[in-house]
Order: C-alpha cells, then sequence, then structure tokens
C-alpha cells in the first residue's frame, strides 16, 4: 500500500466516520430519552415504526448509493457533463419517489402496522410516530441524493456539515418535544421531520456552491427514458440488495414484538449498539466508494486494490475496538439507555451475539462499500439474496413454532455470516481476474 493512497483514504475516512456516527447519536439519544420515560409504550412504538420507514428509506438507500458510484465514476473520468447528469436524474427520481410516499401514507401506515405483532397500545404510539415524520419524505430521499453526489465528488467536509445539522436539529428538537412538551412517540416524529427540511436546505445550497464548474441543468437530460437506463440498473440491483437486507431486518423486530414488550425493547436495544458499530465501519466504506469508484472511472485497477486494502485493514482496529468497548463497558452502556432492569437483564444475556455478529458484518459493510464504488449491483443483489433465503429463513420454523426467542440472533447471525461469505467470493474473483 502506498502512502499517497492510505492518505487520500483517510482524507475522506475520518470525516466520514464523524458524519456517520452522528446518526446512531441522534438515535441512541432518542432512545435515551424514550428509555427513560415512565412506560416502556413509546420506545416499543417508535421502534414498529421506524421499522417502516427503515423499510421504505433503506430500500429506496440506491439513491445514494447509486449518485456515488455513478458520480464517482464521473469524477476520476474527469467528466463534469456527466456528473451534472447524475445528479439532475437522481434528484428528479428522489422527488417522484418521495412524492409517492407521502400520498400512500394511510396505506403504508396501515398496512405496515397490520404486518407486525405488537400490543395496542404500542401500535398506537408507533402510528402517531409515523404519521409526524411521513411528510418529511421527499426532503430525506433528496438529502439521500444531496450526500450521494458529494461523497462522489469526495466533498466530505460539506457532507459532515449537513448531517451535523440534520442530526443537531434532531437531537435538540427531541429534547423540546419529548421532555419539553411530553408528546412522546409523536414529538420524536415530528422532531425528525423538522429536522430533515431544514438539513435538505443547507445540503441545496452545499450543492449549489459546488457546480461552478460544471454546465448548467437541462431539462433534455430528463426526457428520454433510455438516458436514465444506466441509473435505474444499477438502482435496481441495489434495491433488490436493499430490501432483502431490511427484509431479514423487519423479520427480526417483528418476531421480536411477538414476544413481548421485553424482548422487543431489549432486542431494539442491542440493534442500537450494533448500528453504532455499523454507521463507524460505513464511514471506512463510504470513503472506499469514493476511492474505488474515482479509479475505476480512471482506469487504475492497481489504485482501487490498494484502496481496498487500506479499508480491510482499518476495518479490523474499528472491530477491535468496539469489541473491547462492548466487553469492558457493556452493562453500563445497557444501563445508560434504559432504566428498566428487565430489559437490561435480557440485553445483557444476547449481548455475546452483538459482539460475535461485529466480527462477521465489518467486513461485510467494506466489501459493499467496495462494490458499489465499482458499479457492481449484481454482486450485491444476488449475495443478499442467498444470504436471506439460506442464512435466515431456514430459523423461522423454531422462532415461530417452536417460539425460541434465542433463534433469533441464530438468524441474524447467519444472515450475517452468509453476507460476508458470499462478497469475500466475490472479491476473490475480481482480485484475481484478468485485467482487460
Amino acid at each position: 500500500m502506498t502512502r499517497p493512497t492510505q492518505r487520500e483514504f483517510l482524507k475522506l475516512a475520518i470525516p466520514n466516520i464523524l458524519t456517520n456516527l452522528t446518526v446512531p447519536l441522534a438515535g441512541l439519544i432518542d432512545m435515551a430519552l424514550l428509555g427513560h420515560l415512565e412506560a416502556v409504550t413509546p420506545l416499543a412504538g417508535v421502534a414498529l415504526g421506524t421499522l417502516i420507514f427503515d423499510y421504505c428509506y433503506w430500500s429506496l438507500g440506491f439513491l445514494r448509493m447509486s449518485t456515488t458510484a455513478l458520480t464517482a465514476h464521473a469524477y476520476g473520468a474527469d467528466d463534469l457533463t456527466g456528473s451534472a447528469q447524475v445528479l439532475a436524474r437522481s434528484l428528479a427520481t428522489a422527488l417522484v419517489l418521495g412524492g409517492c410516499l407521502v400520498l400512500l401514507q394511510v396505506p403504508l401506515g396501515w398496512g405496515g402496522f397490520a404486518l407486525m405483532q405488537g400490543e395496542a397500545a404500542v401500535e398506537a404510539a408507533g402510528l402517531s410516530y409515523f404519521h409526524a415524520r411521513i411528510w418529511s419524505a421527499p426532503a430525506t430521499l433528496t438529502g439521500y441524493v444531496l450526500v450521494g453526489w458529494l461523497l462522489g465528488r469526495h466533498q466530505v467536509g460539506a457532507v459532515l456539515l449537513f448531517s451535523s445539522v440534520l442530526y443537531g436539529a434532531n437531537i435538540g428538537l427531541d429534547v423540546l418535544f419529548i421532555f419539553g412538551l411530553k408528546w412522546g412517540a409523536f414529538g420524536a416524529g415530528l422532531a425528525t421531520m423538522c429536522a430533515e427540511y431544514l438539513a435538505v436546505a443547507v445540503g441545496l445550497l452545499l450543492v449549489w456552491r459546488r457546480l461552478g464548474d460544471h454546465p448548467p441543468f437541462q431539462l433534455g437530460w430528463l426526457r428520454r427514458l433510455e438516458d436514465f437506463r444506466p441509473l435505474m440498473a444499477l438502482q435496481g440491483d441495489i434495491f433488490v440488495r436493499s430490501f432483502c437486507l431490511i427484509s431479514a431486518f423487519f423479520l427480526f423486530t417483528n418476531l421480536s414484538s411477538s414476544f413481548g414488550q421485553v424482548l422487543l425493547a431489549a432486542n431494539t436495544v442491542l440493534f442500537r449498539l450494533l448500528n453504532t458499530a455499523a454507521y463507524f465501519i460505513d464511514g471506512l466504506a463510504y470513503a472506499l466508494e469514493s476511492l474505488a469508484g474515482k479509479y475505476q472511472g480512471a482506469g487504475d485497477r492497481p489504485a482501487v486494490k490498494r484502496a481496498l486494502l487500506s479499508a480491510l485493514a482499518w476495518n479490523i482496529g474499528a472491530i477491535v475496538l468496539f469489541i473491547a468497548v462492548l466487553l469492558g463497558a457493556g452493562d453500563w452502556v445497557l444501563a445508560a439507555l434504559t432504566h428498566h432492569e428487565a430489559v437490561i437483564e435480557t440485553g445483557r444475556r444476547y449481548m455475546p451475539y452483538v459482539i460475535g455478529m461485529l466480527c462477521l458484518s465489518g467486513f461485510a459493510y467494506i466489501l459493499d462499500g467496495f462494490f458499489i464504488g465499482l458499479a457492481k449491483g449484481r454482486i450485491l443483489r444476488n449475495g443478499m439474496l442467498i444470504s436471506l433465503v439460506l442464512g435466515f429463513l431456514p430459523f423461522l420454523p423454531m422462532i415461530v413454532f417452536g417460539r425460541n426467542e434465542e433463534a433469533l440472533w441464530w438468524a441474524m447471525s447467519g444472515f450475517m455470516a452468509l453476507r460476508a461469505l458470499t462478497l469475500a467470493w466475490a472479491c476473490r474473483r475480481w482480485w484475481w481476474a484478468d485485467e482487460k
């Protein structure tokens, strides 16, 4: 690994890590605020309501990923027109999809909660959260595109500013609405909605200031369907990948709720911890996306390999760090997030699974970023389908009919293991492929 690539990688990775850590920080503060209310119902309700948004937004995460990949390719090839076209077409797609989510909010809310097995009080709290937050769907998806374009152009400082505004505002409004005004789950949803519109206004300004060298937008870029096809093909593959991923998480959370509020709340807290590590490692993966895409666009295969090795090396360090924290201070972290003793005890029992999954998922996140940067959506799609069908679903009979709550963690561990293995196999084939 040459030093210039290491320096370039860290120059992108460190701001990306700081940016990504604002996401779980806001989520953990949400969890702490709701978890210290008198009843556990608002916490469980927001967990179910968040799951619907995760299904929608994670499935539509292709807006960010495809924009990053294709913008990075254009950046590496010094193609300013191509970069502007990717931005225009992705923004148009985001606004259409966001508008559809707002228009379909009633069937989405009704259908989503009908599929889940939460108690009546939990469902009521979740619906109040859902109907407050859904109005920011256009802003959320627009934000995905803006962040994706900025990452593809290596503008990580702007991404950090965007995320700081988003989650800083969200945290402040959470304190006001949840504790100050006592609005509970509804307040959590309203805080997120307001923060997302504020952040997208800042994001549009950040992008506008960086378009100086690009050609002006042209309406003709949006008229011909065939011009959208390369973007839509990549987005379609990433959509299937993301849909399978969130389906595994949906099944995990939904089935957790069937065992009662305590297990649902405990598993939600544990997943927050796992996601905190995931967002840290994703900061490395985002840097790899940008570098792999740039060097792919420039036709520099050796530089792509060096970037991958840098990301994998730093990933190992991150995994060791998080495992050390959980082993040394896991009980303290659980107590900081909730004062309900039953939730803490349940979380303590399943903490070893979180530690084991960190070892598996960290490599999967890095390789995800690698293949996104190369715009290899088919590899991501096929790997995730295999992981869901062969890694997670075989455990369903034990969970549903055997009422084995520990099998929930067996299923997630199997899913993550196959996810890492399928991507590692694809990476091995790419590494040794004949250079063309």
